[in-house]
């Protein structure tokens, strides 16, 4: 998430970092998808349940560097707490992109870990593979505290609503940042919680100065996942839903997705107020530099304006008649089945307490992440990262306002490019909203039927 740890994708800025992690993600997803089908296997073990027993589990991290130095020393936490209990744990493979086709590759050969990180876009296929386990039942304890977790989380590790496959394991979401140098400039009060998109409009029209080239804000047009999940709030907050619930149409073309591409398009084409952004990876930098006003983005953005020295301030993202939803993306711990209730217990009893706030104060907050628990926002912990990053705990605050998953299906990676076509396309002026979103609808059709 953040540099300069040292995170799953090295070597990569965080803005280009954050975009590879959903592209990707979705592309290896389309790749591996076919392998991934298959029913339950593997030999079955023990029948019945021997706390007892000596167990060895395999545990698949993801991670490399540091955050996989956390991982391996929480996992020798638990084997002194349990001596029965041994973990076998590892990366999982070269990059956490590679995961899925590892998976895939071990399913077959039935040599599949028992938890193995994943990105909440393989949520779905990771189910329909048959491998996974169903904790449903267990999650529902009072003292798993499940509530504690940002719904959009909560929805990603039971991607059809009948399972429930894993645990959260990293959590993010958009807010609304704002440079306060240009706002100063331009004389602005700085945004606050309770801006509704017009304020939002207004205030990017009076920071944008052509003679310095200074923009309100700015839009990836680069027809990326990057382009599509920063609309999602707006169709959301407008009662708008991506797809159907059967997950076999597309439904962004309603008028609710409708209005919120015209009030972009609006926005760049009328006022001229964005900055449209070819690449992904120049909006983040300008705005670091004090030629955008305000941007949408996540706490992979917030050690690069640290160590420019930028001015900021962030807040949640403006609202429809109250409403603040945002976009996350959340990954996942999925559990996996091996016909053996002693292996089942602890793979369980191991995710449960990697993900409780004690151990999670440990890893994700320790490495830079938002905290996976609303309880440890207030910690000292997270305070002493909210010091280093200001801005940090009100992106954490903001998770209860991710209320819905993007979908998990493998028709999203068609679903997204087409979408992401028809944004990029009527944000440059090319097109009507109401017949880009249509046309892009049967396009996403398409690709929802091939799943």
């Amino acid at each position: 998430m953040f540099p300069p740890r040292s995170t799953i994708h090295a070597s990569t800025s965080p803005h280009a970092r954050r975009a590879r992690r959903l592209i990707t993600a979705t592309a290896v997803l389309a790749v591996g998808a076919l392998a991934l089908s298959g029913c339950a296997g593997g030999s079955s073990g023990a029948t019945t349940l021997d706390k007892d027993a000596k167990v060895k589990l395999t545990f698949w991290t993801g991670q490399a560097d540091a955050a996989q130095q956390i991982l391996t020393g929480l996992v020798d936490d638990f084997e002194k707490l349990h001596p029965n209990v041994t973990i076998d744990v590892s990366s999982g493979a070269p990059s956490t992109e590679d995961l899925l086709q590892k998976l895939s590759a071990s399913f077959a050969g039935g040599n599949y870990p028992d938890v193995s990180y994943a990105f909440g876009s393989w949520a779905s296929r990771l189910e329909a593979s048959g491998r996974t386990l169903d904790i449903t039942d267990q999650v529902a304890e009072p003292d798993v505290k499940w509530d504690e977790f940002s719904e959009a989380a909560r929805k990603t590790v039971q991607p059809t609503g009948e399972k429930t496959i894993g645990f959260p394991a990293v959590v993010d979401n958009i807010s609304l940042l704002y440079n306060t140098t240009v706002f100063d400039a331009a004389g602005l009060d700085y945004p606050t919680a309770d801006w509704t998109w017009d304020d939002f409009r207004e205030a990017s029209k009076q920071l944008t100065d052509p003679a310095t080239n200074t923009y309100g804000y700015a839009y990836s047009v680069s027809g990326s996942e990057e382009t599509t999940w920063q609309f999602w709030p707006h169709l959301w907050q407008n009662g708008g839903s991506i797809i159907s619930d059967d997950a076999k149409t597309a439904e962004f073309a309603s008028d609710a997705g409708v209005d919120a591409l015209t009030f972009l398009r609006d926005m760049a084409v009328e006022d001229k107020s964005v900055y449209l952004d070819q690449t992904d990876t120049k909006f983040g930098d300008l705005f670091a530099s004090d030629r955008i006003g305000m941007i949408t983005s996540g706490p992979w953005q917030l050690s690069t304006l640290q160590t420019k020295g930028t001015k900021y301030g962030v807040t949640v993202l403006p609202g429809t008649d109250g409403d603040h939803q945002t976009v996350s993306g959340p990954d996942v711990w999925a559990l996996f089945d091996h016909k053996d209730k002693n292996r089942e217990y602890w793979a369980y009893e191991f995710t449960k307490w990697l993900t409780d706030s004690e151990q999670d104060l440990k890893w994700n907050v320790a490495y830079g992440n938002l905290p996976l628990r609303s309880s440890e926002i207030d910690t000292p912990e997270f305070q002493a990262q909210v010091a280093q990053l200001p801005g940090l705990d009100v992106m954490a605050e903001n998770g209860v306002n991710a209320k819905q998953a993007r979908p998990t299906v493998p028709g999203y990676v068609g679903l997204s490019e087409a979408i992401g076509k028809a944004i990029s396309s009527v944000l440059q002026g090319q097109g009507d909203p109401k017949q880009a979103l249509e046309d892009a609808a049967k396009t996403a059709d398409d690709a929802l039927a091939e799943d």
